[in-house]
């Protein structure tokens, strides 16, 4: 008899976990995944194209909301939770459900989902969404390119559409993103490096994404997404705590795994932290991590038109995943706006249209920012009106795209954007150095 086994996922770390450790193993069998987080990416199949030969159909995709139903009805063994970025209650509440349905509950493994490469790996990843992930693995890039070093970045899945299409993506030019139908959240993370000249791989099967990424690449640089660890084995492990979320370095997973397997623990956003969350989480290092390499930084900030933003009603729209599930409701819009003598910052839900009026039913503490919500043509469409039909007198954008490519705004734009500003030896470049010998 195979061991029947449920995957609870969000379109993406699900679907590594079974390549990896289900895919064909005959003991088990697949027999469902569960989605959430993200819109519109159940009611789907993983395709037997990518299932392998154990499962001719492929296998179905159903929402969370149905778990407990789903355990019952398929007579489920086990589950794996496969998912980000959620604090440990909520997964003990999960646990709950899964164990009272008649299942076993176990957390998705960390050594098997890492896969080994043939060229040395540098992985960014976080305790918690909103950290400085980007920022940091920009600085990154910079560094191993300062050193004649040809670098491919290898971005964390996010493979909402077609996925049969999606196994491998290659984006050299944004013109790929175009291509491969990106939305909003993946141009996010995609087109920083690309305008840097930084070719980005994604999709699904990342053993073989891995394979054509070492075929261009000196150094292969995974870019985690959100707090999840890395897919691929790091040489060198850099992890980004956030001292303005003091001790969620232990309470979300699986950050803290990430805190306690880091090679380096990078202090991002020093400029606006307070000394006391910066001495809990050093305490927290000492206890966790004592041999970890510690480098702290600020999150400068570059404004366009910083003039535009004295004494005006100002709406800030920020990063969509960081103000959702990363709880964050303060961003680089938010910093930038006050520092430069704002008004105030416009409260956007008295003006939410269509689907972004979903969003904030289901992260009512995002408060007064607007999340780039961008999971689909109506969505983009959605928060357009919502931007226009604010009463505002300035838009400022703070996430790391050029939204007005995707949005028409009626409005004068203020563009922030950051990046890494080190202030402590040693700093990545040495850390760099010398484990790379370069």
């Amino acid at each position: 008899m195979r061991k029947k086994v449920l995957i609870m996922g969000a379109a993406g770390k699900d679907f590594h976990v079974f390549n990896t450790c289900f895919r064909d193993r005959s003991e088990f069998e697949v027999v469902v995944f569960t989605a959430t987080q993200i819109p519109n990416i159940d009611n789907r199949k993983y395709p037997a194209e990518l299932a392998g030969p154990l499962y001719p159909q492929g296998i179905p995709i159903e929402s969370e909301n149905k778990l407990a139903e789903l355990i019952k009805e398929h007579h489920i063994d086990q589950v794996i939770f496969s998912y980000s970025d959620v604090s440990y209650e909520y997964i003990s509440k999960k646990e709950q459900i899964v164990r009272q349905a008649g299942a076993d509950f176990q957390h998705a493994p960390v050594e098997k989902c890492m896969l080994p490469s043939t060229k040395p790996v540098i992985a960014v990843c976080a305790v918690r969404t909103g950290s400085g992930k980007s920022q940091t693995t920009r600085k990154v890039v910079e560094i191993l390119k300062s050193k004649g070093k040809k670098v491919v970045v290898c971005r964390h899945p996010m493979p909402y559409g077609n996925l049969v299409k999606q196994r491998v993506q290659r984006f050299a030019c944004v013109e790929d993103m175009d291509k491969h139908e990106c939305t909003i959240e993946e141009r996010e993370e995609y087109e920083h490096h690309i305008l840097a000249g930084t070719v980005v791989f994604a999709g699904v099967d990342y053993k073989a994404i891995l394979t054509e990424a070492e075929k261009e690449a000196d150094v292969v640089m995974w870019d985690g997404g959100n707090n999840d660890i890395p897919f691929f084995k790091p040489d060198l492990h850099i992890v980004v705590v956030d001292p303005l979320r003091a001790g969620h370095e232990l309470s979300y997973y699986p950050g803290k795994v990430n805190f306690e397997l880091g090679h380096v623990l990078l202090f991002n956003k020093m400029d606006s932290a307070k000394a006391e969350a910066v001495e809990s989480i050093m305490a927290n290092i000492k206890k966790y991590n004592p041999n970890a390499t510690i480098v702290k930084a600020n999150s400068g900030l570059k404004i366009s038109n910083p003039g535009l933003l004295k004494g005006k009603k100002v709406l800030c729209i920020e990063d969509g995943p960081t103000v959702t599930h990363g709880d964050m409701t303060i961003g680089a819009g938010v910093v930038a706006s006050q520092r430069n003598g704002a008004k105030e910052l416009v409260d956007p839900r008295p003006f939410l249209k269509g689907t972004l009026i979903d969003t904030f039913k289901t992260y009512p503490n995002i408060g007064k920012l607007l999340p780039a919500m961008g999971y689909g043509k109506q969505q983009i469409l959605d928060l357009q009106e919502t931007i226009n039909a604010c009463d505002c007198d300035v838009v400022v954008i703070a996430t790391p795209i050029d939204l007005e490519k995707l949005v028409k705004v009626n409005k004068p734009i203020v563009r922030v954007t950051y990046y890494l500003d080190e202030i402590t030896k040693p700093d990545l470049t040495t850390i760099i150095s010398n484990k790379l010998h370069i």
